[in-house]
């Protein structure tokens, strides 16, 4: 079941985005739940979406107080079919799509030697970080075309410009996204489609990756958050294509 919460809120000059409807993927926590909150902040409406009903419900909850609109639906974003299905209710009980972000992401199990790998975790990697771009923005974009607008964020990371050792299939699976990106961005910035990339760091969450950073280090959910509303704030005539994105203290 998905479940939508609707409250009457005034409108405000600092709500920039109060006439948009943003779907965001594997939004129930992390950095997708700040995003999705920071949009919420801006006016949007918003579609979260994951594939646990209880953190869903949770991140709906916290967002609701922010936007005219919410909606919470459990999906498989590797799936076309749930695909389908999210962004058709999605439209229903929002409105049209006019801002994507393609969050979804995991490590684990894409950290190790290549050849310790099985067949099954490169499926599992490659599907959630990649394939799922494909599907969403598979179903999503012929819809922005006919509309003539849109943006459409990628969430990617710095592994998908840099290589390091045990990173092999997560770093595959973001460099495809790097690739997938730019030849989007020039297939659809004719019809008015903004296309671009946010290349965190490591981000403090319990996103399964190469283990703890030192304290302060790492990035919060809440920059990448920051980085995306710049990047749908920015002025009608340009795109940023590109946002490398890193914290101010480095490890010792």
């Amino acid at each position: 079941m998905n479940t939508i919460s609707s409250h009457t809120q005034p409108s405000a000059a600092d709500k920039p985005l109060k006439s948009e409807v943003a779907l965001v993927t594997g939004s129930s926590r992390g950095i997708g739940r700040a995003i999705a909150m920071k949009l919420a902040e801006l006016g949007a409406a918003v579609c979260v979406c994951g594939r646990h009903k209880e953190t869903l419900a949770a991140a709906a909850s916290a967002i609701e107080k922010h936007t005219s609109a919410v909606l919470a639906y459990p999906a498989d974003v590797t799936d076309a079919a749930s695909v389908a299905a999210l962004v058709a209710a999605t439209e229903r009980q929002l409105g049209p799509i006019t801002i994507l972000v393609n969050n979804a992401g995991i490590g684990n199990p894409g950290f190790g030697p290549v050849q310790e790998k099985s067949p099954a975790d490169w499926d599992l990697v490659l599907n959630t970080n990649l394939k799922s771009v494909f599907l969403m923005v598979r179903a999503v974009a012929p819809l922005m075309i006919e509309r003539r607008r849109g943006e459409i964020i990628q969430i990617s990371s710095l592994a998908g410009k840099n290589t390091f050792s045990g990173g092999g299939v997560y770093c595959a699976s973001k460099w495809g996204l790097q690739g997938l990106s730019g030849c989007m961005a020039e297939d659809l910035r004719g019809y008015g489609i903004r296309v671009s990339l946010i290349c965190p760091g490591s981000v403090a969450t319990d996103f399964a990756g190469r283990g703890p950073k030192e304290a302060g280090t790492a990035l919060r959910p809440e920059d990448v958050a920051h980085a995306v509303a710049m990047v749908l704030l920015q002025g009608p005539q340009s795109f940023i294509s590109e946002v490398q994105l890193r914290p101010v203290r480095k490890p010792s």
